[in-house]
């Protein structure tokens, strides 16, 4: 289905084709017409399936074809889980706002805080926050969402996960408009809080589910490499780039130690890569993920901080060098390639700390996954069995029970006391012997 068939706008439709974008995907194609007649819905879909363009289209259809319940207020407000996705969500924006009359600003944390105030006391009529950030200037009545048209929580599980839930609840009570529409957007529908926020936050919402999280990414190579020890994934990482043929690649670690390592021994490779990590200023953020989307570094070293929200068709390569915790953010992470039609290849290292966190992978998949091998880097690791149950102490069911003998009530017995010269002697009169005096032989006769 094309755009032009969804029922948009022809202003959206000018800027879609500016992008040369006709063809809807096919969480577009159910989400925006629920959005565009105005009910809320709650949707989810896999990564890279074109989720932003679900939202950013039908909230700038509605805010063109209705008048703003408020001249001050924003008419919109998106809200994401961490920089570099509300970035990315901005500039997806900003490139549906060519030829509008509307004004949008970025609202995240890192940045300094009296910028935003004087950007929002500008009155834009859409705000692209996180909800720290965005709670921090509410509570210091920067702004005021009294009479929002449109409220999106993009990636509502992992702003969840990273506990923001009581911010969400405070944008919730006091974004208190009647009208107010809610779209919310989920990795997975089958997550508790997820759930329990919507029934709070969305009235009567649509569902939509496009795909499953842990369904098969078909335009995705994954290969697993078990480990033995840290020089050794080293090596199988060091063999594996020297041989790939990439354009770009994302290096994702456990920590930010690890980022700033591992980028100085490729360097010392002669090879471009940068480190990104949740140490850096949002300006230093900002720097290297531009030099990384124009190609300035071939490698990108980091943490979880970027398994969401980057969207560069140039990533050709993802290798996990530790195994991420939580299940779902594997998805993200090999997310970032294969994108837009690509072809692309993940690869994970699997050591014995990465165990637990392989087996949750894989039942999340719910794939037996098969380990490949390289010619001289076979580790001597195969994977820890899992431990028998302990059985508690004073658990006999496993025990042989001996059978008991019956018990027999008995009777008292009584006693007769009986006395032998003033003494007890019990039930039997104790009789001394007598002592027998021996005799002497006879004398003889010699």
């Amino acid at each position: 289905m094309q755009f032009k068939d969804l029922g948009l706008d022809n202003r959206l439709l000018k800027n879609l084709n500016h992008f040369a974008f006709k063809e809807a995907t096919d969480i577009q194609q159910q989400a925006i017409p629920v959005a565009i007649v105005g009910k809320d819905l709650m949707a989810s879909s896999k990564t890279g399936s074109g989720k932003t363009l679900a939202f950013v289209l039908p909230m700038l259809h509605k805010a063109l074809k209705t008048k703003s319940f408020s001249a001050r207020d924003p008419r919109a407000v998106i809200l994401a889980p961490t920089r570099e996705l509300a970035k990315q969500v901005y500039g997806e924006l900003r490139g549906m706002l060519g030829g509008l009359s509307y004004t949008a600003t970025l609202i995240v944390g890192g940045e300094n805080f009296n910028d935003q105030v004087k950007a929002l006391r500008k009155h834009p009529k859409f705000i692209v926050a996180t909800p720290g950030r965005l709670a921090d200037h509410l509570e210091h009545r920067s702004f005021f969402i009294d009479t929002l048209d449109t409220l999106i929580l993009d990636e509502a599980d992992r702003m969840l996960d990273l506990g923001f839930a009581p911010e969400l609840r405070k944008i919730n009570s006091l974004a208190k408009h009647r009208r107010r529409q809610t779209l919310m957007f989920s990795a997975t529908m089958d997550h508790a809080e997820v759930n329990s926020i919507a029934s709070e936050m969305l009235k009567d919402p649509k569902r939509i589910s496009i795909g499953l999280s842990n369904e098969e990414h078909k335009d995705i190579t994954q290969s697993f490499y078990l480990c033995d020890h840290l020089d050794h994934k080293e090596a199988i990482l060091n063999r594996v780039i020297s041989e790939a043929d990439y354009r770009q690649v994302i290096i994702f670690t456990a920590t930010r130690a690890d980022t700033e390592r591992l980028t100085k021994e490729l360097a010392e490779k002669s090879l471009k890569a940068v480190a990104l990590s949740g140490n850096l200023t949002q300006t230093q953020r900002n720097t290297i993920m531009s030099q990384f989307e124009r190609g300035v570094f071939k490698i990108l070293v980091t943490t979880d901080i970027a398994s969401r929200g980057l969207d560069i068709a140039n990533v050709t390569h993802v290798i996990n060098f530790d195994m991420p915790k939580h299940m779902e953010e594997y998805v993200h992470r090999v997310g970032r390639t294969g994108r837009a039609g690509n072809k692309g290849t993940a690869i994970s290292l699997v050591g014995p700390k990465d165990w637990e966190s392989f087996k949750r992978v894989e039942t999340f998949l719910q794939q037996d996954i098969v380990f490949s091998e390289l010619e001289g880097l076979k580790g001597k690791f195969k994977g820890i069995k899992p431990r028998k149950p302990a059985f508690k102490k004073g658990d006999n069911s496993q025990k042989k029970q001996r059978p008991q003998a019956k018990k027999t009530n008995k009777k008292p017995v009584k006693h007769d006391k009986t006395f032998y010269k003033n003494v007890a002697v019990g039930d039997a009169v104790f009789v001394p012997k007598k002592k027998v005096v021996k005799s002497e032989p006879p004398a003889s006769d010699e």
